[in-house]
């Protein structure tokens, strides 16, 4: 399946999820307390949601429920909105120690699918001492969410209308900018009020009313991708309710940002550095691919020049001539997106070797449907870009992207052609009148665990580096590896230092560094439990 912009660091999420439906309903307890807005003035308080739960299905090990939360939390009586929950009980032994919010990044990643489908790569004491919840975010999934079509046909007319990965050549970039601007123009006709209500920051006061609802007197957490801007914005909205909090293949604030002005010379994604990222890693998975056999890696040439060779000549190939479907842009999309999992280099090494012979390949295959009510319902790009694009400053003149492409182009190869058009439809598209922007240094009670891969195609590594200084309080923790997430990735170094931070709060030695349980191309080993060959991708910047 091909990737599609505006789905940011979660460009697989559609192949790589599916979501709940949340069955059950809810009523509201307790009282408010003040809280402040980006502006800095109060915000009144709101009652924080019952969560009545049940098993998702028959026979689930999973619970639902359905949260109400304000739309709008300077007016907390005004309009509501529901948010969908899932949770997953500490399955003992051991003392249960609270509960664990988790956010599998995007933005746009359902967690009521994907906390499912990636439970088992939690470390396995923090499984055993914490029940584990997740949620769809405000204006996402099975919660209230950004829908800017009239029916799964219509949505599916709009996006045939323009390239599959990103524009080539002068016409598919006007229609390219074309859809976008029509999607932001619907979008704006159908809920505006949600639009303007969909901020990293009014998420992070959902969270908070979230860890009210089940009784937590601080907040234990753990985020991936853009999970961790989410987990950087709760921690300086609510530094005193921070009990732990781990924060895996950051994106960095000042880049999130733009350092905090709306005058963005650079895309979202460049100032994060994912177009350099993802050519290093795509550069070291022709390198390994190309030094080992046909049989461990199909797309090997014999060396690793070999096979560089072999990939550029492919992908000049496929400019002139695709095999099917199979264009150069969607044949690129699909190489950066399948990095993310190093269990997944070989399928797409597959898929290259049958490109390079003339043969459509099949896309890689869902992963198995979570024991949930519905695991299909609509994910549309408009529910990331209403996220990404209110939150996050981009160039507001889609004329520069051909003159940003080319620059990127010529530092990061075809990688940079793909994350340069990934944020084309922010141009126009509305900024959040809550956005946070700073401060990031509001000292938490407790400090913050920063988790960064050397080689990760999406998040760069030194945007942890640069959320670890920007935090007034966290130690990073560095893993060698591919890939995006150490969640998804596994290491078992990384696990211990996060159940020992999770159970005890105790934070790994400065300077530590971990390496992955399974280098990429070989067979799988298993870990705490986990086999590390199987999964779900729940990133996304997405």
């Amino acid at each position: 399946m091909p990737a599609h912009p505006l789905r940011g660091f979660t460009a697989r999420r559609r192949r790589l999820a599916a979501v709940l439906v949340a069955v059950t309903s809810c009523s509201t307890v307790l009282t408010g307390q003040g809280h402040v807005a980006a502006d800095g003035a109060p915000i009144p308080s709101a009652p924080a949601p019952r969560l009545d739960w049940r098993s998702c299905v028959q026979g689930s090990p999973f619970d639902c429920a359905t949260a109400q939360v304000p739309l709008d939390y300077g007016n907390p009586s005004g309009r509501s909105i529901e948010l969908a929950v899932v949770r997953r009980k500490a399955t003992g032994p051991g003392r249960r120690v609270g509960t664990l919010f988790f956010n599998p990044g995007g933005p746009g990643g359902p967690g009521t699918v994907q906390m499912p489908q990636n439970y088992a790569f939690f470390p396995r004491e923090v499984r055993e001492r914490f029940d584990i919840v997740s949620w769809d975010p405000r204006g996402i999934g099975n919660s209230t969410a950004v829908n800017c079509f009239t029916s799964p046909q219509e949505a599916a007319d709009w996006n045939a209308g323009k390239a599959a990965g990103f524009p080539v050549g002068e016409k598919e970039r006007k229609d390219f900018v074309a859809a976008y601007a029509d999607l932001v123009h619907r979008c704006e006709q159908r809920d505006p009020e949600l639009l303007r209500h969909v901020s990293t920051a009014d998420t992070a006061r959902d969270l908070d009313q979230l860890r009210r609802s089940v009784g937590e007197p601080q907040l234990n957490y753990y985020g991936i991708s853009y999970g961790t801007i989410l987990g950087a914005t709760y921690a300086n909205l609510f530094p005193a309710k921070v009990r732990a909090m781990a924060l895996d293949s950051n994106i960095g604030p000042g880049a999130w940002t733009n350092d905090a002005s709306d005058d963005a010379r650079l895309t979202t994604f460049l100032r994060v550095g994912s177009d350099r990222s993802a050519a290093a890693t795509l550069d070291r998975f022709l390198g390994l691919c190309g030094s080992t056999t046909t049989a461990r890696c199909a797309f090997s040439a014999g060396t690793p020049k070999g096979t560089r060779d072999k990939f550029d000549r492919l992908t000049q190939r496929l400019r002139t001539t695709p095999v099917g479907t199979w264009t150069y842009a969607r044949t690129v999309a699909d190489a950066v997106n399948s990095l993310y999992l190093v269990s997944g280099w070989a399928g797409l090494a597959g898929r290259l070797e049958e490109l390079w012979h003339g043969r459509a390949p099949e896309p890689a295959p869902f992963p198995p449907a979570p024991p949930v009510p519905d695991p299909n319902p609509y994910v549309g790009e408009e529910q990331a870009a209403a996220v990404l694009c209110g939150d996050s400053p981009n160039p507001r003149d889609a004329g520069t992207y051909p003159a940003l492409e080319e620059a990127s182009a010529a530092r990061a190869g075809d990688a940079g052609r793909f994350w340069t058009w990934a944020t084309a439809g922010c141009t126009d598209w509305p900024t959040s009148p809550d956005r946070w922007t700073g401060p990031w240094n509001r000292r938490t009670a407790h400090p913050v665990l920063v988790v960064g891969t050397t080689y990760d195609p999406s998040t760069a590594y030194p945007n942890s580096r640069s959320m670890a200084e920007e935090l007034a309080d966290a130690r990073l923790l560095t893993n060698e590896g591919y890939g995006h997430t150490a969640l998804l990735n596994p290491s078992s170094c990384v696990q211990d230092h996060e159940s020992r931070y999770f159970v005890d709060g105790v934070l790994p030695p400065v300077g530590t560094t971990c390496r992955q349980d399974t280098s990429p191309f070989t067979a799988p080993k298993p870990s705490g439990g986990v086999a590390t060959g199987g999964g779900a991708l729940a990133v996304g910047i997405s």
